[in-house]
């Protein structure tokens, strides 16, 4: 768990989602792995690591998750699928913090696809559902919104029924169109590409400014706007919003965040996309 991270006023703690691996050409589509390979460390079989760290950002008006990683509703079978590395603990990376899932004000959702979305839910001690976070209101593109109520055949394999219970608009879910405020300093936007309604977030408090593009930017490897993974369902939108935020990010000196990488959770870019600064997870712990 990250021992937390300035930005301005506020601190930003990487969690323990769960770590899982994933084959190496699906994450990086047609870049050959003769390249790829340079960048990210791959197993005998051709799988990568992933991290999937929620983000706590902790604000003085409260705490906002980005994010809530693979929960633990995953059956066996599927943690054998997803080769799954290291569970969630999600809550007990808040127990060290001295905070209480009920303490959590704000959960921005990127996407709907579970590996972000699984813990909006969990499994409680009997052996039902209830809401991971009950009394935070849930941020979501209305487009992701819709896609999740009526899931097309690609995204249904992703889009899973039981990660969304008990989240109803007007009550704990607040349908975002383009742009939208989360709390002083916490925006959204939308940015489509990976999911129609994907969209990303930016951070800005004292001066400083960061953005985190969500799967648009898993991980430093992916600087190039042209390298996306496979799974991106617009590739072309993909391409265009990375481009558009990418510059907007070197303009504002920002920051860029990210959920995937086991290792670099942070970082900003050179022009020629080379990392210049960087926040590591072994320096955070």
């Amino acid at each position: 768990m990250s021992q937390g991270f300035r930005l301005g006023d506020f601190t930003i703690h990487w969690l323990q989602g769960g770590e899982f691996e994933v084959d190496g050409g699906s994450m990086f589509g047609v870049v050959p792995k003769i390249l790829w390979a340079q960048k990210c460390a791959s197993t005998p079989d051709n799988h990568l690591r992933l991290a999937n760290s929620p983000m706590l950002v902790q604000t003085p008006q409260g705490r906002v998750l980005i994010d809530t990683g693979l929960g633990n509703k995953l059956t066996e079978k599927q943690q054998a699928i997803f080769r799954v590395r290291r569970p969630w603990a999600l809550l007990a990376d808040l127990a060290r913090l001295g905070l209480s899932r009920e303490s959590i004000s704000q959960v921005i959702l990127t996407h709907a696809d579970f590996d972000h979305a699984a813990g909006i839910t969990m499994q409680n001690g009997t052996g039902g559902l209830e809401l991971t976070f009950p009394l935070a209101t849930h941020y979501l593109q209305r487009q992701e919104w819709e896609d999740v109520l009526a899931p097309n055949r690609r995204s249904a394999s992703a889009y899973w029924p039981e990660n969304f219970a008990g989240l109803v608009e007007g009550k704990n879910l607040r349908l975002i169109e383009g742009e939208g405020e989360v709390a002083p300093g916490i925006r959204l936007a939308r940015t489509g590409g990976h999911t129609r309604g994907h969209q990303a977030v930016w951070l800005e408090s004292a001066g400083e400014t960061a953005l985190h593009l969500g799967d648009l930017l898993p991980m430093p490897a992916f600087a190039n706007p042209l390298w996306i993974t496979a799974y991106d369902n617009f590739p072309l939108d993909s391409i265009a919003a990375k481009e558009q935020f990418l510059q907007q990010a070197s303009r504002a000196d920002a920051w860029l965040l990210f959920y995937h990488d086991p290792e670099i959770l942070a970082c900003k870019f050179a022009g020629d996309g080379a990392m210049r600064e960087a926040f590591c997870a072994a320096a955070a712990r």
